[in-house]
């Protein structure tokens, strides 16, 4: 019995360290398997989590503009006669700001950032990256307080348009705008305060308190995924400045009526090519500049640029040979061509350059558009 029970003592020790070492074994095994459950846990939950504050807002932030506008307006009455009056016209510049809407150059925003007498409307505009060119206002809807503005601008970043069905009182939302020349693109945070429905069930207005200071009229309220749900448009204040009440004009409705706008636009304005030619070429006017009697044409003396000419490849020095399928005999051969398409309509010109014939399609515009870079740092 005493040789069993050292036998057993002998043998106790590592057969009980063997059972420790294999139960602390399985407690580390079953830890990492929790641990891992818990990180694909977690990656699952940030990927299917909403884009962060910065995020969205940097989705927007390239489709919103400054809109810089000459207003002129009656500064003073004089009366010179019993019968005669003069009038004073003062101008008086304006800040506000606007939204891409479209790669075709299609800037939405308030017509009260543009507006001016006699509809003498003299914009530019600036965008995100610091290009600038002056802009054409092609249409205007004053019972929604909204102007449709037409660049012709290449690599263009058009907004996101949300579903405004979805939004709710208490949604977080962001006002993007230029609310001070000097400070350039700013943004703030609120909440959809109050939505005013008309009697189809259509939202009349979105209240919000993100601050809408002066300048941020036109500018864009987007929700928490960067997509546009409002036109930010005025502010409720007795002091003048931001009181926490601002309104804007559901998307809805403003991309209804710019798409009615642009419509009407389009068929009432011809095309825009964006060039300035001398006389037509005659055997000796080609001998001379081109050493050949036989170049007929339109030689261009300048182009816009960022007009549709310049867009398409057509420079200074070119002649233009033929529009469409007409060969070009006189600049009023050139002009009724243009005039009978419409913008935004491609149009076939054949250029002269180097001996060699070139084929250019050629994407019209609206009215005249300057393109000036961004200053050097």
């Amino acid at each position: 019995m005493h040789k069993i029970l050292e036998t057993v003592k002998f043998f106790g020790w590592p057969v009980a360290c063997g059972l420790l070492t294999a139960f602390l074994y399985l407690q580390n095994q079953q830890l990492q398997q929790a641990s891992d459950q818990l990180a694909a846990f977690n990656l699952e939950r940030t990927d299917a989590s909403p884009p962060g504050f910065a995020e969205a807002i940097s989705r927007a932030a390239p489709s919103v503009v400054s809109i810089s506008a000459t207003s002129v307006n009656i500064e003073s009455v004089e009366r010179a006669a019993d019968d005669r009056l003069n009038m004073y016209l003062g101008e008086r510049a304006s800040l506000g700001s606007g939204i891409i809407v479209s790669k075709q150059g299609f800037i939405l925003t308030n017509l009260h950032v543009v507006d001016t007498l006699f509809d003498a409307f003299d914009t530019e505009v600036t965008l995100h990256d610091g290009r600038r060119t002056p802009a054409t206002v092609i249409a205007y809807d004053s019972e929604n307080d909204l102007a449709v503005l037409h660049i012709n601008m290449d690599d263009l970043t058009p907004i996101m348009i949300g579903d405004n069905s979805d939004l709710q009182v208490g949604n977080v939302v962001f006002a993007i705008g230029y609310p001070r020349r000097n400070i350039g693109q700013s943004v703030s945070q609120g909440i959809v305060s109050a939505l005013s429905s008309e009697p189809d069930s259509s939202q009349g207005f979105i209240q919000t308190d993100a601050a809408i200071n002066p300048g941020n009229s036109g500018g864009a309220l987007i929700d928490q995924k960067g997509r546009l749900v409002g036109i930010n448009s005025s502010i409720f204040s007795k002091s003048g400045s931001f009181e926490g009440i601002g309104f804007a004009t559901p998307a809805d409705i403003a991309i209804k009526a710019m798409n009615e706008m642009v419509a009407e636009a389009i068929a009432h304005n011809s095309g825009y090519l964006g060039v300035i030619t001398g006389e037509a070429l005659t055997a000796q006017s080609s001998q001379l500049f081109f050493g050949v009697d036989s170049v007929r044409g339109m030689l261009i003396e300048s182009v816009d640029p960022g007009g549709a000419a310049e867009r398409a490849g057509i420079m200074p020095g070119d002649v233009i040979t033929r529009v469409r399928n007409t060969p070009v005999s006189s600049g009023q051969n050139i002009m009724r061509e243009i005039r009978n398409a419409k913008p935004g309509e491609t149009l076939m010109i054949e250029i002269f350059r180097d001996g060699k014939l070139f084929a250019l399609p050629t994407i019209l515009g609206f009215g005249q558009a300057v393109v000036i870079e961004p200053k050097e740092a």
